[in-house]
């Protein structure tokens, strides 16, 4: 989808607003989820909310942005909103197959020694480790690996500078990696 001529295309028609929906929909649900302690309904309230902004406000889309990181922007702003409502620290997350690894493997740079982690118990201790992380360190884990956003995109989406985004990606990983030795989950 381009970015562009999907904004051009909804200026003339509002119901093109819908390709919106279809694309982001999914992505942004799961990204909710990941990063706070909420039910499922209150997420489909948040991702309403976050659609009816993008759409008020559609016309303010600064184009120097992929649309995707201004999206996700928006997003963010709305599960911080809604984050400091609650004051909840902890969550449940759960990860696929695919991501587990992923996460796995960018904690070990690809050379893991302990071919241990892969077990499923171990899958366990690694979502709640995640689930530990300080919102700010999970909201980069979440980002960096499981929607896997360059480091680019993340300074877009949280408005910092890129040696920030990338210094927090590294603090979120040690942080990570303490949980899991924490846990007895690095051997």
């Amino acid at each position: 989808m381009n970015d562009r001529n999907l904004i051009q295309r909804i200026s003339k028609n509002p119901e093109a607003f819908g390709e919106v929906i279809d694309a982001y929909q999914d992505k942004l649900m799961r990204y909710i989820r990941r990063t706070t302690d909420i039910s499922y309904e209150d997420a489909e309230n948040i991702l309403q909310e976050v659609f009816i902004k993008v759409y008020r406000y559609i016309h303010e889309y600064d184009e120097r942005y992929s649309f995707s990181s201004w999206i996700y922007r928006i997003t963010h702003n709305m599960v911080i909103d809604n984050f400091r409502k609650s004051q909840k620290e902890t969550l449940n997350i759960s990860l696929e197959d695919e991501e587990y690894t992923h996460i796995l493997d960018s904690l070990t740079d690809g050379n893991s020694p302990h071919h241990d982690l892969r077990r499923s118990d171990t899958r366990i201790c690694v979502q709640k480790a995640i689930s530990m992380l300080q919102h700010d360190y999970r909201e980069i884990i979440v980002l960096r690996y499981l929607d896997e956003y360059s480091y680019e995109e993340i300074s877009d989406i949280l408005k910092i500078p890129l040696w920030t985004a990338s210094t927090l990606v590294n603090r979120a990983k040690k942080q990570l990696k303490e949980h899991l030795k924490d846990h007895h989950c690095d051997s």
